[in-house]
């Protein structure tokens, strides 16, 4: 089973679980820029953080044939705090890079008229850029957000095919399937949507345009739950080929369209970056 995360916060796992995901068959992932857990109160603490997605992840992914990708993005919360609004200014920059593969995550948190200025200004870039755009749904109100969320995506001219709304469920499925975007579930112990409740929506909706991830980040969340949802797939009478489409050729398709993907195994821990110090004291 090949797998490819379309949504995971590497930045808050440890080097571990890029072997434990390695071992499952996880082969790429895609990393979206998020909050962090507590308000960051400059610029610079964004561009640093920035610079590790397309730097440091990428060699950290690497030691153990992990392909690593990025989507940047002021985030949706950080959005109402004046003090993150010049990250607007930079992020062309970051949105010229290699592995930047969208803008992301963009979206609503509490649907403020903060929140709508940045999200409509991000979907601006990412047209601009010729990039795909990552939607994260609030939280809260979900059914609310995805509405909003839809219309903001029409405002803006971006292709549907381009966008994916995120952190979908059985109730937000219906408001997104007939509108050609892309639709994500994120996998997760507790909350979010669970392996067997996926099932159920992929028998329902098909796989097409599905998107599986398991948006570990600092949380209580589990790196391997893309691989646990493949298996109860087949349980359920799927294919190895319905599996394969969900897990692999669907984020493939997505995120291929911003011409950036780099899936080429051969290769995948060959690239050093100055002043990382993972290897000191390594043979």
């Amino acid at each position: 089973m090949r797998i490819f995360d379309p949504h995971i916060h590497m930045t808050s796992r440890t080097t571990d679980d890029y072997e434990r995901m390695a071992a499952a068959g996880v082969r790429a992932v895609v990393e979206p820029a998020f909050w962090l857990g507590q308000p960051r109160t400059n610029l610079g603490s964004f561009t640093d953080y920035f610079d590790s997605l397309v730097g440091w992840e990428p060699f950290r992914a690497g030691q153990f044939g992990v392909r690593h990708h990025a989507t940047v993005a002021l985030n949706p919360k950080e959005a109402n705090d004046p003090r993150c609004r010049p990250v607007l200014d930079v992020l062309p920059r970051y949105l010229e890079k290699d592995g930047v593969v969208a803008v992301g995550e963009i979206g609503y948190d509490s649907m403020t008229p903060e929140e709508d200025a940045v999200f409509a200004t991000q979907l601006a870039l990412a047209v601009a850029h010729d990039l795909p755009a990552l939607v994260h749904t609030p939280h809260r109100d979900k059914a609310r957000g995805v509405e909003r969320s839809l219309a903001v995506v029409a405002e803006s001219g971006i292709e549907p095919g381009r966008v994916v709304l995120d952190h979908l469920n059985e109730v937000t499925v219906k408001l997104v399937r007939d509108t050609g975007c892309w639709l994500g579930f994120s996998i997760y112990p507790d909350t979010k949507m669970s392996p067997p409740r996926m099932v159920e929506l992929l028998k329902a909706y098909g796989t097409e345009r599905m998107l599986v991830n398991s948006a570990a980040d600092w949380g209580r969340s589990d790196p391997l739950l893309t691989r646990a949802t493949g298996e109860a797939m087949l349980l359920a009478g799927f294919t190895d080929e319905d599996v394969d489409r969900v897990l692999w050729r669907n984020p493939v398709e997505f995120y291929g369209q911003s011409g950036r993907l780099d899936l080429n195994d051969e290769d995948a821990a060959e690239p050093t970056f100055a002043g990382n110090s993972i290897l000191r004291g390594g043979s």
